[in-house]
């Protein structure tokens, strides 16, 4: 199936806030179902009417106690109705919700706290309490709400902030060029850093998500990524709240989010590929398809081709899989569905890279020269053609153009454009545009091996060997010096699959060499190591982290036949 393009929502003109297309939305069908939660036996829900009476009166509230436009407001609570009503809320006041992943690690969450200096803190009682046990990260919080049980003293209630306040509609004219939100980038290649994106960005969001995907009011949307519900709200669309630990993806029960789809009929599931990977194989197994999922979307890392053709296969005639490509800087900037992406299976097994799409809507994309690191100035002349490997650059009306506080990663990041038009935004991916304008991802330019022969990226190889069937991830780092590196790859075997042995590992390993000569790609590749789990970012477990594996690597004892 391929996405129907619906009309696109109103765009923002001067002088509108993003809430403007969350409000159309709500008044368009104010009785019917906005958001549904199912994290536990019981089941809350709340239309869409309810939901803008509460935005207004959690906005009137937090201005009566002198919360306004342009405050940034440190947003600690779990995914659901609170969430969004609490965040669609500051949208409506022109406060500027700081929306931190716990995921990213405590050390990380605290120091990009302090560098985003929010004034107002809302949180559940941990987070308070977090605030108390690390005052240095918190020093600039003057205001302090609580949200559900805390201890007494940490925070007004907003409940009884929200409950006492008039439903007022308040909405803060504020320009399309106003910071809407900060969110974070997801640590896995640095220390993560503040995104501030605008309304006008916000709304092109919602527009490109409503193009490239298809989305129409009245959709469920099965939410296993959260912050996809407040494009929800904008979209007309319901967000179903699965029973998911945004913090722990891989401690999902397969047997409970198949429940939420069936039950809620969500005509949309919105997951990570860690999620998929669990739902998926558990249908699979069982013989149980999934008739009112017409689309299956994964974000945050590639989904595996293997996946992908196992999830059609649960999905309806005219459904399909989805996974855009972007970043927290610029969302979407590709789309490729499955219908697109199976035929490509022996490109991917080849080496070739991973298919990402075409370009989005409005979106251009230029692959530099990966030796133009020093430009700060784009230079035609250093664009690469048509199938040639490089940096992606990105611009467009979803692409962010600063960073907060981090004038360092901002040079490095953006690349002005001589004729005066916004920013190139650099990924921070190697990829290349074949002859039908595919984007084909071969990994971050700081996991390129740096090798004699120049960068050398990892996902091309990678591919080549998850096609053995006994390969449940793997990694492609460098050893020794380097300009010099040597290419090592990393293999997870699937569970109950690791060869104990020393046998058992020398059998692998020569499947795994004759596996490598079969594509020109990865024909040299000698040295192979075994990893029982490798370690993967915590919010969408999936990216792995190669700078922990190329340390590890490096005091590993090579196999005596590959000396």
């Amino acid at each position: 199936m391929s996405a129907s393009l619906a009309p696109s929502p109103a765009s923002l003109t001067a002088g509108k806030n993003i809430a403007e297309l969350f409000l159309q939305q709500t008044r368009a069908n104010p009785t019917g179902e906005g958001i549904v939660e199912r994290k536990d036996a019981n089941r809350r829900s709340i239309t869409f009417g309810e939901l803008e009476l509460r935005t207004a009166r959690i906005a009137n509230g937090l201005a009566a106690e002198g919360v306004g436009a342009g405050d940034r407001v440190a947003l600690f609570v779990p995914p659901g109705i609170d969430f969004v009503a609490i965040t669609w809320g500051l949208f409506r006041l022109g406060a500027i919700p700081v929306l931190a992943d716990p995921g990213m690690g405590r050390k990380r969450l605290l120091a990009a706290l302090e560098r985003t200096a929010p004034t107002v803190m809302i949180g559940v009682g941990r987070a308070l309490l977090a605030k108390c046990l690390f005052p240095k990260a918190f020093r600039s919080v003057k205001k302090v709400f609580g949200v559900g049980r805390r201890l007494p003293g940490l925070g007004r209630s907003l409940a009884k902030l929200e409950g006492s306040s008039p439903a007022d509609p308040v909405l803060h004219p504020a320009q399309v060029n106003d910071t809407a939100a900060i969110l974070f980038t997801s640590g896995s290649t640095g220390p993560p850093k503040g995104v501030p994106i605008t309304h006008g960005q916000l709304a092109a969001e919602v527009q490109g998500l409503r193009e490239t995907l298809g989305f129409t009011p009245g959709e469920r949307d099965l939410c296993g990524l959260p912050a996809f519900a407040l494009f929800d709200c904008a979209l007309g669309i319901t967000s179903v709240f699965p029973p998911i630990d945004p913090a722990k993806p891989a401690s999902v029960d397969p047997t409970a989010l198949l429940a939420v789809i069936q039950e809620e009929s969500t005509s949309t599931g919105f997951l990570s590929p860690a999620l998929w990977r669990i739902l998926v194989p558990y249908c699979t197994r069982r013989g149980i398809g999934l008739p009112n999922l017409t689309r299956a979307v994964s974000a945050g890392a590639p989904l595996g081709i293997d996946v992908v053709r196992d999830l059609r296969a649960l999905l309806p005639a005219d459904g399909d899989v989805f996974t855009p490509y972007g970043a927290t800087e610029a969302l979407p900037v590709a789309v490729i569905s499955g219908e697109e992406l199976l035929p490509l299976a022996n490109r991917i097994a080849a080496g070739e890279g991973t298919p990402v799409g075409r370009a989005a809507p409005g979106i251009e994309i230029c692959i530099l020269d990966s030796d133009a690191t020093h430009l700060s100035v784009m230079d035609p002349e250093r664009a690469m053609g048509q199938g040639r490997l490089g940096e992606v650059l990105v611009r467009g009306p979803v692409v962010t153009q600063t960073y907060d506080a981090a004038p360092d990663a901002q040079a490095a990041a953006k690349l002005a454009d001589p004729r005066g038009k916004p920013d190139w935004h650099r990924m921070g991916d190697m990829g290349h545009l074949d002859g039908e304008g595919i984007l084909w991802f071969l990994g971050r330019k700081s996991h390129c091996l740096t090798t004699s022969d120049g960068l050398r990226p990892p996902v091309g190889v990678e591919n080549v060997f998850l096609a053995h069937g006994s390969v449940a991830r793997c990694a492609l780092v460098g050893r020794g010096p380097t300009g010099a590196e040597q290419p090592v790859l990393i293999v997870e075997p699937k569970a109950g699959q690791f060869p104990k042995s020393p046998q058992a590992q020398e059998t692998l390993r020569d499947e795994l060499k004759a596996l490598a000569r079969s594509s020109q790609a990865s024909a040299d590749i000698e040295v192979f190591l075994f990893h029982s789990s490798l370690p993967v970012d915590p919010r969408h477990n999936s990216k792995i982290h190669r700078g922990e594996l190329k340390v590890w690597a490096a005091g590993q004892p090579l196999p005596s036949t590959s000396q």
